[in-house]
């Protein structure tokens, strides 16, 4: 029965593919030309900047539009719009991603090489995701799949580009001010102002309050789960000659949120009395400078981060007397944990790109030619209840790399790419067990990709590519040695796509489907170990490379116009995950975990009149696996999201709901042991929800 569910799930995908595909060909003669809106989207996460008509990858941009419409003040309120990409919390904000079932779901003590890179105008902030606020952005760029050639160890499943508006040449501002159940307060806004002729400046600032969705019975507190968020971005840029300009941006970052969101009792109130927190403080800096002459243009970009962060919690999830006066009295134990952390990081990125193209056999070829340098540092202290002095460590990684692209037209309707990177990688661990261990390794990927121009408005691409994921080591004492480290892991994609527009450019979208290979997959498993002198247990995490793994699937974004009032819009991702792993019963062809296999998002815009407008979004989402070490599922889910909008004059009012249907969500959960003392201990599942239902009102002035 398994086995005839995989082979029907696997030829229905291919059937969808095919069936877009040729639905794409008929319509054909019904097509003229790119929109000129979809036809000026330039895509900037590539090594070249280019039409996303002609981006051999799969990927979804979501603009300041959408980023408005989902009143996001994270990206985990926007990653359910992208198909294929899921995320896991465990912490105050989603900001543990997967795409395409790949990506990391938490980090305790081990520090982690990051499946999913993430960068916010241009710093890589990779493994704190906490710092991925929307203030002022004007797009995100998601890249599905290896982006090996790109960004290397820090983009096996894909990458996440964030990038904030630019100083514009006039004076314009905007301020925003909204309110909302659960107390929530926002407030942020921006001003942009020509210095000079050859120079702006633009500043935003921005603050998030919210009491969450949490009660806290023994504290009688509903704010222990809160959000408490400010940011502030400047932005200057300067071109001193015709040739050259540069462009700096500033970050800084005040995160204090709460962390109490498990209860012993699965529901959304709960009695921890030393409730949890996550914190972070972050200064960021990126540098870019582009020389250009009429061969070449010289690109420089210089960027980092210092932070420091701060994640613990209620271990028990109760208070001490939880079994005073009942049967299970001194069945209960009381423990905190806390993790500190401070991480600086440095990465210089120079690349030469060529502007006139040379030919070789009547082909045209363009060239980029780049160096890469990361320097990281992360510093640990772990303040535990069941530890005697502090556990630190500290973890530092270097990372020098070379790269190459060419870009080459074959004819007019044919065009290759072919990219590499070589990296060479040095890391070095030590910590006060007075474990250390220090590796060198070198690493590459790239990637092979073919352009076709089917016709002026539909492009088709297939593209092969491989990526890879650092190893690391796993520093608790009580493992076996050969558990202390582990490989790095490879990944091959092979993909192909299209992308164009139909009917009179009404209907745009792009399609793609993939198959990736899994190599010395990284796999997160765990030890629960109980306690000689209390009734606790120890959970001890650790990763290793038995499992070989498969994802194969299928991405759909579309949107049409209707008419001149009514736009719909959407995606559709398929997605099929299986582990390789003949030495486990649990684990061997069976679904990898956080990788559902649908998801979906449909929405709309509709013009009431020249100053109202509607929108609306469905999003739903299968149930998945929620990890890894035990078998315990999400439940599958749709939300509904509406906003009424109103726009007399410069003022742009807004009444918007989300999850109206007041569905309950899962976003992290976890299995295989027990927690309440009330239950003896019994083995249970435990959940972290989502937001419920929440609603609020708006008001942008634009100025």
């Amino acid at each position: 029965m398994h086995l005839k569910y995989k082979f029907f799930k696997h030829y229905i995908m291919k059937f969808l593919f095919v069936y877009a595909v040729c639905f794409a060909l008929v319509a054909v003669p019904e097509s003229k030309s790119y929109e000129d809106g979809f036809d000026e989207i330039i895509v900037i996460s590539d090594l070249r900047e280019k039409n996303i008509s002609t981006a051999a990858t799969s990927m979804e941009i979501i603009n300041s539009e959408v980023i408005e419409r989902r009143k996001a003040q994270h990206i985990d309120t926007l990653l359910n719009t992208v198909a294929n990409v899921n995320f896991a919390s465990g912490a105050s904000r989603g900001r543990f991603v997967q795409i395409r079932g790949i990506g990391e779901r938490s980090q305790f003590v081990e520090p982690i090489n990051p499946s999913v890179g993430v960068l916010l105008d241009g710093i890589d902030i990779s493994g704190t995701n906490g710092a991925a606020l929307t203030l002022d952005l004007d797009r995100i760029e998601i890249l599905r799949g290896p982006q090996g050639t790109i960004n290397g160890a820090n983009a096996l499943a894909g990458l996440i580009n964030l990038k904030s508006n630019r100083p514009e040449a006039i004076k314009s501002g905007k301020l925003k001010i909204g309110f909302g159940n659960y107390e929530a307060r926002t407030i942020d806004g921006s001003y942009s102002i020509p210095i000079s002729d050859t120079s702006k400046f633009r500043i935003a600032v921005g603050r998030t309050l919210n009491n969450g969705f949490m009660s806290n019975d023994f504290l009688d507190r509903d704010n222990t789960n809160n959000i408490d968020e400010s940011a502030i971005k400047s932005m200057f840029d300067w071109q001193p000659t015709d040739n050259l300009t540069m462009e700096s941006t500033l970050l800084r970052l005040d995160i204090d949120n709460g962390y109490d969101a498990f209860s012993l009792d699965n529901t959304r109130r709960t009695l921890s009395n030393n409730p949890g927190h996550d914190r972070l403080k972050m200064n960021g800096l990126s540098f870019k400078t582009k020389y250009s002459e009429v061969n070449y243009d010289l690109i420089s970009i210089v960027s980092g981060y210092n932070s420091d962060s701060e994640y613990g919690y209620d271990e028990d999830w109760a208070f001490p007397d939880i079994c005073l006066g009942q049967a299970c009295e001194g069945w209960e134990y009381s423990s905190t944990d806390n993790y500190i952390r401070s991480k600086t990081n440095l990465v210089i990125d120079t690349r030469l790109l060529s502007k006139k193209t040379f030919s070789i056999l009547n082909s045209s070829f363009k060239w980029v030619l780049g160096i890469y340098f990361r320097d990281q540092e992360e510093v640990l202290s772990r303040e535990y209840t069941y530890l005697q002095n502090a556990f630190t460590s500290d973890f530092n990684t270097k990372n020098l790399a070379v790269y190459g692209q060419l870009d080459s037209n074959l004819n007019d309707h044919i065009s290759v790419i072919g990219g590499v990177r070589l990296e060479r990688r040095k890391a070095n661990y030590s910590d006060s067990d007075v474990f250390a261990h220090d590796v060198a390794e070198n690493l590459w990927g790239g990637k092979l990709a073919v352009n076709y121009i089917i016709s002026d408005s539909i492009t088709s691409y297939m593209v092969l590519s491989r990526g890879y994921k650092a190893g690391g080591i796993n520093n608790n004492l009580s493992l076996a040695l050969e558990n202390r480290d582990f490989d790095t892991e490879y990944m091959w994609n092979l993909e192909t796509g299209l992308s164009g527009t139909w009917y009179e450019s009404r209907l745009r979208g792009r399609v793609s489907a993939f198959y990736q290979w899994r190599r010395d997959v990284q796999l997160k498993q765990s030890l629960v170990l109980p306690r000689d002198d209390s009734n606790s247990v120890e959970f001890i995490d650790y990763i290793g490379n038995s499992a070989e793994g498969v994802n194969y699937g299928l991405e759909v974004d579309l949107s049409l116009d209707l008419n001149d009032r009514f736009e719909l819009f959407g995606s559709v991702g398929l997605l099929e995950t299986e582990f390789r792993v003949p030495t486990s019963d649990l684990l061997n062809f069976r679904e990898q975990a956080h990788a559902p296999s649908y998801q979906f998002m449909i929405g709309g815009n509709f013009i009431v009149s020249s100053d109202i407008y509607l929108s609306f979004d469905v999003e739903g989402k299968d149930k998945f696996y929620l990890s890894s070490n035990h078998n315990e599922e999400s439940e599958s889910y749709t939300l509904i999201n509406l906003s009424f909008n109103y726009q007399p004059n410069e003022i742009r009012y807004s009444l918007w709901g989300k999850n109206l249907a007041n569905d309950k969500t899962i976003i992290r959960g976890f299995g295989g042991f027990g927690n309440d003392p009330r239950k003896y201990y019994e083995t249970e599942p435990y959940y972290q929800y989502g937001a419920p239902r929440t609603f609020g009102v708006t008001a942008q002035f634009d100025f």
